[in-house]
């Protein structure tokens, strides 16, 4: 921790002038950049940084969640925060209920994916088959055995991290409408989520409000040399500024800010050497990250033989399916007709006598068939005949050209007419009368007399 002497030094006449600030310049500088399974060191997520900002035990934020406390610690809102989130599933809930070390270390995955740091191409569990996200293990945030989802899931759980009544309606999107609620005492003036999303979209404007040049609110998440817990303390006091009221008195102040209204704490700088001592990967995080990145190289490989290996199955299926001959006959060809027939369907009702039935076939199908004609043929004959040599797909106009064809025809209709108003069929004085609406003829003529006519079916649309 800085001197009391070191809050009025301004950052030129600091002692460490040959470690420049690494300024924040570009949103494309902020994500961490590495390879497929190549693991997340301590310098990557700023292990000592987040540490500093969830062990923070001082209870002065107003809790977002039905709380028995009047106030909570900066750990308890945020986590809170993920778990009433409507995007949380049950079982990352039953797990960090069941665990609260997972769910800090969710919690702290989740800061980074707040402000931009981890961005939404990355996955934490190997098993992951999609080619446009990456895995990569963080042994400081993975020590315990629940599954940290993938980048994506994390921040549509953020998004959906909102208060009650900002799911009706939108939430404040700029730092003054934040603070105009702060001060009309509208606590709290909106999740703590959503100040963060807030604060990373305003950095550059709001980085002269409450930082010296060249710092801005994101480079209190890289690897620059400022000191953890400085960057820490000023993240909070952000945190309380806009969450609880400017015009309240601030638990994070110190000598500077108080002198300077505003201005975050003094950020004290750091030699080369003391910013070696910070964020220092253990032993054990080191192997565990080299055997997680042996699993993911492993699964890829074993992925990448099943592909191959389903690809010449495949092959092979379609190699014996193209030399297998076709079975049965083949579908005759029609043209597509557009709009309805040219002409309808005709029904013929036939007399007593045998049929001299007329089509509307040229003269040279008609002789053909009259000279192809075989002996006659019962019922179950020709029933049999149909089955094995009609296609059931080819239009009823075309299948009457047979003589055997119409012949069964015309039988079959006159059993039917010798069947009218016979039990269980209604007598013809129950029939509708011929006055009637409906389109057909009047029975009588059919079942009494059994007048032969045509009778024509428009076709269905």
């Amino acid at each position: 921790m800085a001197s009391t002497s070191d809050y009025h030094l301004p950052p030129s006449n600091s002692s460490t002038e040959h470690s420049p600030l690494v300024g924040y310049l570009s949103r494309k500088a902020l994500p961490i950049k590495r390879n497929d399974a190549e693991p997340l060191t301590r310098e990557d997520v700023q292990f000592d940084l987040l540490c500093h900002i969830f062990n923070d035990r001082r209870k002065v934020f107003t809790p977002q969640a039905p709380s028995e406390d009047s106030k909570v610690h900066f750990c308890d809102l945020y986590v809170n925060a993920l778990y009433m989130s409507h995007k949380c599933s049950k079982v990352l809930k039953d797990k960090m209920a069941e665990t609260p070390a997972f769910a800090v270390e969710l919690a702290k995955i989740s800061l980074l994916t707040n402000v931009g740091r981890i961005n939404t191409t990355m996955a934490f569990f190997p098993e992951m088959k999609t080619a446009l996200r990456t895995y990569h293990p963080i042994p400081s945030l993975q020590k315990t055995d629940g599954n940290a989802q993938d980048a994506p899931r994390i921040k549509n759980c953020l998004k959906a991290a909102l208060l009650p009544s900002e799911l009706k309606n939108m939430p404040p999107s700029t730092p003054e409408e934040i603070l105009q609620k702060s001060r009309a005492l509208q606590l709290p003036s909106t999740s703590i989520v959503n100040l963060i999303f807030v604060l990373a979209n305003h950095a550059a404007p709001l980085a002269s409000t409450h930082f010296d040049p060249p710092v801005n609110f994101l480079d209190l998440f890289l690897p620059i040399n400022i000191a953890s817990a400085d960057r820490a303390r000023a993240f909070l006091w952000l945190m309380f500024h806009y969450l609880e009221g400017p015009d309240q008195p601030n638990p994070y102040d110190d000598d500077y800010s108080r002198q300077n209204p505003g201005k975050v704490p003094w950020l004290h700088r750091l030699t080369e050497e003391e910013m070696a001592q910070e964020n220092v990967d253990t032993p054990d995080e080191i192997e565990w990250g080299k055997a997680m990145s042996a699993q993911r190289n492993l699964f890829l490989q074993r992925l990448v033989h099943s592909i191959e290996r389903e690809k010449k199955v495949k092959a092979a299926v379609s190699a014996s399916k193209s030399i297998e001959p076709t079975s049965g006959r083949p579908r005759p060809f029609r043209p597509q007709q557009e709009g309805t027939r040219d002409k309808p369907y005709i029904h013929y009702l036939p007399p007593d006598r045998a049929p001299q039935i007329t089509h509307s076939v040229s003269e040279d199908h008609r002789v053909g068939h009259s000279s192809s004609r075989g002996p006659h043929r019962n019922m179950l004959q020709h029933a049999w005949q149909v089955v094995t040599s009609t296609d059931p797909l080819a239009d009823s106009d075309e299948e009457l050209q047979d003589e055997h064809v119409r012949l069964d025809y015309s039988r079959r209709v006159d059993v039917i007419a010798r069947l009218r108003g016979r039990p269980p069929s209604p007598l013809p004085d129950l029939l509708p009368s011929a006055s009637s609406t409906s389109s057909y003829p009047p029975p009588s003529s059919v079942s009494d007399t059994r007048e032969h006519r045509w009778r024509t079916v428009e076709s269905w649309k």
